[in-house]
């Protein structure tokens, strides 16, 4: 090793950042004089570097792709206690299920139950959800064939949707219940109290006329009732939730993002839009529909 003097290895310090800056200097001087050799040079330098850097990234890689592997089996080992706890819980309830199905055909077969003919339905397609004389409403593109009258109940996979209240000879259209002339008459679940709902324009329609010593519970599952014999008693409409001291529903339906629905023909008489056809009028007298 060379031993330099201590003047000497000074001078060399306060070199070398002149020295460096001037090399640099020197490099852009000469890639702008000669641009192909300066693209040969950084190209060799690029082609003799890369091996290297091939050796040093590849360990690096592998690291990290072990450190996702683990992380995505501990994900997986907690992902597969959750849902052996899940299937668990649900060997359960199918238990129940299965017990209650059976506790429900004896009693059936003791009591002579007649079961209600299964109601006929016609799947649409929604085609517009503004126009008419509802704001709340969605245009169904149907025929003739189809047979849809007014009255009859639209739902989509998860809940009521609302009521036919005009057709057409190639469309029909449902009042949604959200809309502020709608009114449903409906059940709450756990309390098994009679109560109407009513749309408010909004999102969220709200529950009216339940009994004073049984108010609407947070989170209690809301479905139709038989009452006035305007729906079928049991069809999921929502779940009350409370906005202030008010009881709202939030609707299981979609009804934002309606695509299709079905439309039932339960053969219900009861209480039937203001623009109920002539056809349902005569088979009973509609009650008049106060908004």
């Amino acid at each position: 090793m060379i031993r330099l003097s201590i003047p000497a290895r000074q001078a060399l310090a306060r070199l070398t950042l002149p020295l460096l800056i001037a090399g640099a200097f020197a490099l852009l001087l000469l890639g702008k004089a000669d641009a192909l050799l300066a693209e040969r040079v950084r190209a060799s330098l690029g082609d003799t570097l890369a091996p290297l850097y091939d050796l040093i990234a590849n360990p690096v890689t592998r690291v990290r792709a072990a450190i996702v592997e683990a992380g995505h089996l501990v994900s997986l080992v907690s992902e597969n206690a959750m849902l052996r706890e899940e299937n668990e819980r649900l060997r359960q309830w199918q238990a129940v299920a299965l017990a209650l199905e059976a506790e429900n055909a004896t009693l059936r077969a003791n009591l002579h139950w007649i079961p209600d003919p299964a109601a006929a339905y016609v799947t649409a397609r929604v085609v517009a959800d503004a126009g008419g004389v509802y704001a709340r409403s969605v245009l169904l593109a149907v025929g003739p064939r189809h047979g849809i009258t007014k009255g009859q109940v639209a739902l989509d996979d998860r809940g009521l949707v609302g009521r036919i209240t005009e057709t057409g000879s190639r469309s029909a259209r449902v009042m949604l219940i959200t809309d502020i002339n709608s009114r449903v008459p409906v059940t709450l679940e756990q309390s098994r109290a009679r109560a109407i709902l009513a749309g408010t324009n909004g999102a969220l329609p709200r529950l009216l006329f339940w009994p004073e010593d049984t108010p609407p519970a947070e989170g209690e599952r809301v479905v139709t009732s038989a009452e006035a014999n305007a729906f079928p008693a049991g069809l999921p409409v929502g779940t009350v939730h409370y906005v202030g001291n008010a009881p709202m529903v939030v609707p299981a339906a979609r009804l934002s993002r309606l695509d299709v629905v079905r439309v039932f023909d339960y053969r219900l008489a009861g209480v039937l839009p203001p623009e109920a056809g002539e056809h349902r009028a005569a088979k009973a007298p509609p009650v008049p529909y106060e908004p």
